[in-house]
């Protein structure tokens, strides 16, 4: 029981580390020792080094090199000096002023986001935030309005787009181990949920739409730009193809994806050199070492275990912690992959013991949108606070809009899922 304590003091610490915004990396790590601390009863110190060293370079149960915890780490570092560069090249804001001379009444106010949301990056709606208002304003829409539609629509491509963090984690061997492309699938109802929402709430709010002006002016220049964040996806089909795995194969597509746009650019060798520079971070890095080992030593010191015969013993169906779970630990962290990350070991315990593999597709499924929507409303996301800083709004005020559409989601994905399951999972 001492190992569950562990486990209850260390999601504490890294909750309250998160919320103080110390690295989630260092967190996790820190949250890794202390379970392995409190089950000692059950394991040695020799343990918890060899589930650290299980969890990033070496399989023990396999006798060989494991490289894909550092594989995952350098993609996701390229994914964000990626997202980094186009920013500090001016391509996003060249693609959505090309993108504006081709969408008129009022679809600017989605569209605009929504391209921001190709760039993975924390806090990536306060980019879309200055246009968002100045447009907002064409149509008389109040803060709280432009404030939903620039969260929304920037968050639009999260549960289908494959160089997504929290997408490539739960779908890595360590994890669900299930091709990416498979739970994309399986996610397409919440995705088709979030634009028909989305749709309703901007016809709703255009009373006004306005007529293109200007149209000799029109420029389409920067739809090159569209390119580097598709190419990744484009390449996936051939190098999968070849042999590659699905981590190598993103991380290749990535990298061409970041050469590509140095052409694109147009800028100087040493110029484009200085901008690497700048976008150079080792926290997705460490993250990712962090998860990584915090679901090893989870495993190693039998916590799950033990969580899962005290939550089967509650006068309620275990199955409902695969939606409530993530859905609360993405609301307290405000961070999609670190929800994912923290959830999944504690969940997949209340998987059937005996499951097709849609059954395990769909309830994997469920655990990534629920942990989704948890973020996504969460007033600690990124996004939430820098927008709603920005349009001199808070977070909050958007609730009555952002928590209803979220839920809808959410309920839209549950109901399909459910009923996909009950015909073809069993």
């Amino acid at each position: 029981m001492l190992n569950l304590i562990g486990v209850i003091v260390a999601f504490c610490i890294i909750i309250y580390l998160i919320r103080k915004k110390f690295n989630f990396g260092l967190s996790l790590i820190l949250g890794s020792i202390i379970v392995g601390i409190f089950s000692l009863q059950i394991i040695n110190l020799e343990d918890i080094g060899k589930a650290i060293i299980q969890a990033t370079i070496y399989s023990f149960d396999e006798n060989k090199i494991f490289t894909e915890t550092i594989e995952l780490a350098l993609l996701m570092t390229f994914i964000y000096i990626l997202a980094k560069c186009m920013q500090e090249i001016g391509a996003v804001k060249k693609l959505t002023d090309s993108l504006r001379t081709i969408f008129t009444k009022g679809g600017t106010l989605g569209l605009i986001p929504a391209v921001y949301g190709l760039m993975p990056v924390p806090g990536g709606a306060l980019f879309s935030a200055p246009t968002i208002d100045e447009e907002g304003n064409k149509y008389k829409l109040n803060q709280n309005k432009k404030n939903f539609l620039n969260i929304w629509f920037r968050h639009i491509w999260f549960a289908i787009y494959p160089i997504s963090s929290a997408l490539i984690l739960i779908t890595s061997s360590k994890f669900s181990n299930i091709n990416i492309y498979i739970i994309i699938i399986a996610n397409t109802p919440a995705f088709i949920a979030s634009i028909i929402i989305g749709f309703i709430f901007l016809k709703k709010f255009i009373k006004n739409p306005q007529v293109q002006k200007n149209a000799s002016k029109r420029s389409y220049s920067g739809l090159i730009f569209i390119i580097p964040p598709i190419l990744p996806v484009a390449l996936y089909a051939v190098l999968q193809f070849i042999g590659f795995t699905e981590v190598r194969t993103f991380l290749i597509g990535v990298l061409l994806s970041i050469v590509l746009l140095y052409y694109l650019s147009g800028i100087s060798t040493s110029g484009f050199l200085q901008i690497l520079k700048k976008s150079l971070t080792w926290k997705l890095a460490l993250a990712i070492f962090g998860i990584m080992i915090f679901r090893e030593i989870f495993e190693v010191s039998q916590s799950n275990i033990v969580l899962k015969d005290l939550i089967m013993g509650l006068p309620f169906p275990a199955i409902w912690m695969v939606v409530i779970i993530p859905f609360i630990l993405g609301a307290i962290t405000g961070y999609n992959l670190g929800a994912v990350a923290l959830s999944y070991p504690i969940v997949v315990p209340f998987f059937p013991s005996e499951l097709s593999f849609i059954t395990l597709v769909g309830l994997t499924s469920l655990i990534f949108i629920s942990s989704l929507v948890g973020y996504l409303i969460s007033p600690i996301h990124l996004c939430n606070v820098l927008s709603s800083d920005y349009l001199k709004t808070d977070t909050t005020r958007m609730y009555k809009m952002l928590i209803p559409a979220a839920i809808l989601m959410l309920v839209v994905q549950i109901a399909v899922i459910s009923l996909i399951i009950f015909i073809y999972g069993f």
